[in-house]
């Protein structure tokens, strides 16, 4: 099932050289119960068709779908619900919060909900679970390893049960041993249903893909792993 869909999407930015287009005429679709892979070069418009998938900006031209809903024009409250109730992001550098255990980290975007106390206990259990961290819950993130960090934060995406997982470069801070760990759940997710895009240039994350994007000089094209590999 169709999660998201860019049509005909520019991003454009204004510079003082003149007008940058970092996404050129883009046409990508996002299904729930897949791993997609975003490759391309440093500067390519990786991230920002991330970003665009992300809500976290507007294309300058073309529209967005987020759950069949055209979220272009939605008010600033409007959009960041979207981003709350759908969208889960990680991100190479892990942003957990220092001073929170692993189990708060995750438990913040519910604390941001006002939910109730047991309730957030108990989605924040599930999520620990679901990525095999809870026997760290208690420990804080300079107690964790970097794969131990990462799938800290894969369970914060994970907590607020969004359909869509968007993973901006989530192994290039880790060992092979932890980049097989994170791939391995985030590809369980999408073979559980959520929709799972993820940015990198790495190409050991090929194996895991179902489906791959390759990005160059803002131009979007879909690729065969077999090419590639």
């Amino acid at each position: 099932m169709m999660i998201a869909r860019l049509k005909n999407a520019n991003k454009i930015y204004e510079t003082q050289a003149g007008k940058f287009t970092a996404l050129a005429n883009c046409n990508l679709e996002l299904y729930e119960g897949e791993l997609l892979l975003i490759i391309g070069p440093s500067g390519s418009g990786k991230t920002t068709l991330l970003s665009l998938l992300g809500c976290l900006i507007n294309p300058t031209e073309g529209t967005l779908e987020i759950d069949g809903k055209n979220v272009d024009d939605l008010p600033d409250k409007e959009m960041a619900k979207v981003r709350l109730d759908t969208i889960g992001f990680v991100f190479q550098q892990f942003n957990l919060l220092a001073p929170l255990t692993a189990a708060e980290n995750v438990a913040f975007p519910l604390k941001m909900r006002n939910m109730k106390t047991a309730e957030i206990k108990q989605k924040t259990e599930e999520a620990l679970k679901k990525v095999n961290i809870s026997e760290h819950k208690h420990k804080l993130p300079k107690q964790l390893s970097g794969g131990q960090q990462q799938r800290v934060a894969i369970a914060r995406a994970l907590v607020t049960d969004p359909k869509i997982i968007l993973c901006d470069e989530p192994t290039a801070s880790l060992d092979k041993h932890s980049l097989e760990i994170v791939m391995k759940e985030l590809k369980e997710l999408a073979e559980g249903g959520k929709a799972v895009a993820v940015v990198t240039h790495d190409p050991r994350l090929m194996e895991y893909a179902d489906r791959v994007i390759e990005v160059e000089n803002g131009i979007v094209n879909e690729v065969n792993k077999q090419t590639i590999n």
